[in-house]
């Protein structure tokens, strides 16, 4: 009794862990998912703003935003053809790897730019933007060839597969129509060899004219018989 007691709270506490631990795990799911969800719309407010800046401001200020919303679309579409390519291609995660690095160089730049849209010293701004400019060019060159190396990539193995997938097509349409014509030539195949068979088969066997049995030593002499002869009446033979 004292047995089954145990294992009862054993299996009980196991389920309540089991439970606990899963517990955790949706909550920190929907807590990732919330998280990325919030990212997801900061990120499209704020780069709603700097096209708004981009557009609606001249001079320093319009310049900053640009370069923002430039620097911040590139990396981003980089970033996801890095990751979708990744997926199917194990040869991108190096691609991947450098990326990271090059991420890194890109959000220290974001920042310096955030940080100068708030810069009261518009003079001192502007004569910083040719070296920004310069940065900014280097990194968005750099993503801008690894995306499209990603992209060449995944559409040459694309035209690769298709013309592989063309010949092995082709050839299945040669194996099909040969096919077509399998019943017709097996048939005359089998003519063939049933002519064959019957030419090279020897004649049968016929079965010879049986031998009359040898006649009696003293064989009986047939009463002649002349046509102009009466036939005895059935009552003068007693």
């Amino acid at each position: 009794m004292e047995a089954a007691l145990i294992i009862f709270a054993l299996m009980l506490l196991t389920f309540v862990g089991l439970g606990a631990y899963l517990t955790v795990k949706a909550v920190g799911a929907a807590k990732r998912g919330v998280e990325r969800t919030v990212a997801q719309a900061r990120r499209s407010v704020e780069d709603t703003t700097l096209r708004a800046k981009s557009f609606g401001q001249v001079g320093v200020a319009g310049s900053l935003a640009q370069l923002r919303l430039d620097l911040r679309t590139s990396m981003r579409a980089t970033q996801q053809a890095l990751a979708e390519g990744a997926q199917v291609d194990a040869s991108l995660r190096e691609s991947l790897g450098l990326f990271e690095r090059l991420s890194a160089h890109g959000h220290e730049l974001d920042g310096e730019l955030k940080r100068l849209e708030q810069e009261p010293d518009r003079q001192r701004t502007a004569e910083l933007l040719p070296d920004l400019r310069e940065r900014a060019a280097k990194i968005i060159q750099a993503a801008d060839s690894l995306r499209w190396a990603a992209r060449d990539r995944a559409r040459r193995f694309a035209e690769d597969e298709i013309s592989l997938l063309s010949e092995q097509i082709e050839m299945e349409s040669g194996a099909l129509r040969d096919w077509s014509r399998e019943p017709v030539d097996d048939l005359a195949a089998a003519a063939a060899e049933w002519d064959a068979a019957q030419t090279a088969a020897p004649a049968p066997k016929q079965n010879p004219t049986p031998t009359p049995p040898p006649a009696a030593l003293n064989p009986p002499t047939p009463t002649m018989q002349y046509p102009w002869q009466k036939t005895p009446r059935p009552e003068s033979a007693g």
